[in-house]
């Protein structure tokens, strides 16, 4: 992540960015839609398409393998589980799960070269998994980094700035197993160009993911998306370092304190850094602000508790790395930057520090997941010093 330092984010000051949320996000501008598709393509053009659909449902698979410590043992067929009905938002889970066939691929059975790539790795495995995929992306093609933190970053690092694209996610899914995703429930979905502006690319993967989730949108502020997605998330894993589900933490009056804290130290970060936060599903930016009040932190807190108690998905991927799968989990890969954007800005983010360094502690067993952490995470101060320092 050399690149950090001098990383212009759009979004940068004055008003604030227009935004494009799902219709089911109130109070924000109107949606707008990219230009309109262009004329029923060519059989041949069409052809193309499916192939590369194809081929990209492989490399998704492949990077779901990759996430799991080579476990590549694929068979041929991944299982793609819904467990929540695309059509209705009202009626978030189906009576009966489908089962949707797709091709998957090892990384050494991927040929050819290809001209959009979505790289759906943890954080923690970026780095390795673009470079594997860079010699398959064509000259003018890009990468589509659909996954949770400054991924974009690291992305950029590897193939270039103008082959990269930003994504920001927040719908329900877990890994069953090597080719079986379980999908949760429905979540804001949006696409960007790293530098907010509208291209022909930006329209053609925006109109493959509608395919995925009808509601996606585009924004020319994809940078505070993701701003907005590390403050939610940090409240995310603050509740995995617990064995209660993600309603259960949101909604305990116990545990806010040590949450909102978390989060108003990711605000500040992006403050400094003069990015305009956008929110989704519940989630507030400006209630975790500095004029943020407490009806507002409250208000945000039961729209959050709200938007999750639709979802199939009840605890974090997080969670399940430490519960179920016994892995590291993304924490120092994704507030990794924050804190060294926080030290670089004189910024303190003792609660920030304190997370990574007990959820380093819950991911070696030195500290079981329990409540209690929220109260150890919840009573750290400026003076603290931690051993939380960025990898």
């Amino acid at each position: 992540m050399d690149s950090l330092g001098d990383w212009s984010w759009p979004g940068q000051g004055g008003a604030a960015a227009e935004a494009l949320p799902p219709p089911w996000v109130p109070a924000f501008p109107p949606r707008r839609e990219p230009a309109a598709a262009p004329a029923a393509p060519s059989s041949s053009g069409r052809a193309r398409r499916l192939i590369i659909a194809a081929l990209l449902s492989g490399l998704a698979a492949v990077c779901v393998a990759l996430a799991l410590r080579g476990q590549l043992n694929l068979e041929g067929v991944a299982g793609l589980s819904s467990g929540s009905a695309a059509q209705a938002v009202a009626v978030p889970r189906a009576p009966t799960p489908a089962l949707q066939p797709l091709p998957a691929l090892t990384p050494d059975e991927v040929a050819g070269v290809w001209d959009t790539i979505f790289l759906c790795v943890k954080a923690l495995h970026t780095e390795a998994a673009a470079r594997q995929i860079e010699p398959r992306l064509a000259v003018d093609g890009v990468v589509v980094s659909l996954q949770n933190g400054f991924n974009e970053l690291v992305i950029a690092d590897v193939v270039g700035r103008a082959r990269t694209m930003g994504a920001f996610i927040n719908f329900g899914a877990d890994v069953v197993e090597p080719g079986v995703v379980h999908f949760g429930g429905r979540g804001a979905v949006v696409l960007g160009e790293l530098d907010g502006r509208d291209t022909e690319r930006l329209a053609r993967v925006w109109r493959a993911l509608r395919h995925f989730e009808p509601a996606a949108v585009v924004t020319n502020n994809i940078w505070g998306y993701l701003w907005g997605k590390m403050g939610y998330g940090s409240l995310l894993f603050a509740s995995a370092l617990t064995e209660a589900s993600i309603v259960d933490v949101l909604d305990s009056r116990e545990g806010r304190p040590a949450l909102t804290a978390l989060a108003r130290e990711v605000m500040a970060v992006a403050a400094a850094e003069n990015v305009t936060v956008m929110g989704f599903n519940g989630y507030d930016p400006a209630a975790f602000g500095p004029n943020g009040t407490e009806p507002a932190i409250d208000a945000s807190f039961d729209a959050m508790v709200a938007f999750n108690r639709r979802s199939a998905k009840t605890h974090t991927g997080v969670w399940r790395d430490i519960a179920i799968h016994h892995r590291k989990t993304e924490c120092d890969a994704q507030f990794g930057p924050i804190m060294s954007l926080a030290r670089r800005r004189g910024i303190a983010v003792p609660h920030l520090e304190r997370l990574v360094a007990i959820m380093r502690d819950v991911e070696s067993r030195a500290r079981p997941q329990a409540w209690d952490n929220l109260a150890r995470l919840a009573a750290a101060s400026p003076e603290d010093t931690t051993d939380a320092h960025p990898l």
